[in-house]
C-alpha cells in the first residue's frame, strides 16, 4: 500500500474518479470552509494505491488544541470499493507511517474506521457513530411518504393538515443574516444541554459551501416568526440533514414534522437521491438513542451501517498520555457530580 501526497486539482479528479457522490466534507470546497474555522487548517490531500489502482482517497484539516495537534478525515478515507480488513488494515499502517515521516508533531489522525482494528483506539473525544438513517427521496412526495414508518406517515399528515406555519428554502436570507436562526439554535442548545458553535460557524458554512452545497429550510409561524430551521448539505444526489433547531413553539405548532417533508421533497427537486440524517443511537453509540425515535420514523427501511470515527495513534506515547490524562479528568468530574 503506497500513500501519495495530491494537489488539490489532482485530488478532486481522483476522488471523482472514486465516486460521483462523495461525503460533503471530503470535498475541497469543504476544506475551504473548515479552514476558516480558529485552530483548523488544511493539512493536505492523498491518495491510496495499491500497485498502480486507487483504492482510496482522502482529504485531512489539522486540528490544534490543547498544545498539540491531531488530523481529522471527515468519513475519510472515501473507498472506491468497500475495504476488507486486510485492506483498510494496510491502509490505515501505511498512513500512519506516512503522516509520521511528513510531519512529526501530529499526536493521532481520527478517522472512519469500519473495522475494529487493533492499531486504532475509541476516539479521545467526541462521540462517534456506526449506524445512520438513510431517506429514499426518489419517485416523488406521495413515494417519500409512503415509505416511512407508520408514525411517520401519520406525524406528517397531520402535520399538512393542521400546522399553520409556512415552510420555505431560505438560504439566500440566511446567508445574509442568520442573526434570527441563531436565537433559535440558542435556545435550542438551551433546552436539550449542549453548546452551540459559534454563530460565524454556521453563517460562514452558508457563504463558503454556496448554495450548490447548502441549503437553508425554514418554518415560520403565520406572522412570521422563525420557529424551526435546518441546514442541509448536498453533494451529487446525496444530501445530508446537517444541522437543526426549533423553539418551544414549534411543537405545538407541529413544526418539525411539516418542515422535515417539506426538505425532502424540495431537496428531491433539486436532484437529491437520499436524505441522510446523520448518526442514530447503537450499542456502539448508546448515548445516542435519543435521536432514534425521530428520525427512524421516517423511513421503515433506511437504517445504515456507516464506519466509525477511530482515532490511528501516531505518537503512541504521547497518545496514552492523552487518555490518561482524559480518563484522570472523567474521575474528578464523576466524584464531583456524586
Amino acid at each position: 500500500m503506497q500513500v501519495n501526497e495530491l494537489s488539490r486539482e489532482e485530488y478532486e479528479r481522483a476522488l471523482a474518479g472514486v465516486t460521483p457522490n462523495p461525503p460533503i466534507e471530503q470535498l475541497g470546497v469543504w476544506q475551504d470552509f473548515e479552514a476558516g474555522i480558529p485552530g483548523r487548517s488544511l493539512w493536505g490531500y492523498v491518495s491510496l494505491t495499491d500497485g498502480d489502482r486507487i483504492v482510496a482517497v482522502a482529504a485531512f484539516q489539522q486540528y490544534e488544541t490543547h498544545g498539540y495537534r491531531y488530523l481529522r478525515g471527515h468519513h475519510a478515507p472515501v473507498w472506491a470499493e468497500e475495504p476488507s480488513e486486510e485492506l483498510e488494515s494496510a491502509a490505515l499502517g501505511a498512513l500512519a507511517d506516512f503522516v509520521r515521516a511528513r510531519d512529526r508533531g501530529i499526536v493521532f489522525v481520527r478517522l472512519a474506521v469500519a473495522h475494529e482494528l487493533p492499531e486504532t483506539r475509541p476516539c479521545l473525544s467526541t462521540v462517534p457513530y456506526d449506524t445512520t438513517v438513510v431517506v429514499d427521496l426518489t419517485g416523488g412526495d406521495d413515494e417519500i411518504l409512503s415509505r416511512m414508518k407508520p408514525r411517520g406517515r401519520r406525524d406528517v399528515r397531520k402535520a399538512l393538515r393542521e400546522s399553520p406555519v409556512l415552510c420555505a428554502d431560505e438560504t439566500e436570507r440566511a446567508a445574509a443574516s442568520f442573526d434570527e436562526y441563531y436565537e433559535v439554535m440558542v435556545e435550542t442548545a438551551e433546552r436539550d444541554g449542549f453548546a452551540p458553535a459559534p454563530k460565524e460557524t454556521y453563517q460562514d458554512m452558508i457563504s463558503v459551501l454556496g448554495p450548490g452545497h447548502c441549503r437553508v429550510f425554514a418554518a415560520r409561524d403565520p406572522e412570521g416568526t422563525l420557529v424551526s430551521w435546518a441546514i442541509s448539505t448536498v453533494s451529487g444526489e446525496r444530501a445530508v440533514y446537517y444541522y437543526a433547531a426549533s423553539s418551544a413553539r414549534s411543537r405545538e405548532l407541529l413544526a418539525t414534522d411539516r418542515l422535515f417533508y417539506f426538505e425532502c421533497c424540495e431537496l428531491a427537486r433539486l436532484g437529491c437521491t437520499s436524505y441522510d440524517l446523520m448518526g442514530i443511537g447503537s450499542d456502539f453509540s448508546p448515548s445516542l438513542l435519543g435521536l432514534n425515535t425521530f428520525k427512524t420514523k421516517f423511513a421503515k427501511d433506511g437504517e445504515r451501517p456507516v464506519a466509525p470515527d477511530r482515532d490511528l495513534p501516531v505518537k503512541r506515547a504521547f497518545y496514552r498520555t492523552l487518555v490518561g490524562v482524559r480518563d484522570v479528568r472523567d474521575r474528578l468530574r464523576g466524584s464531583s457530580e456524586e
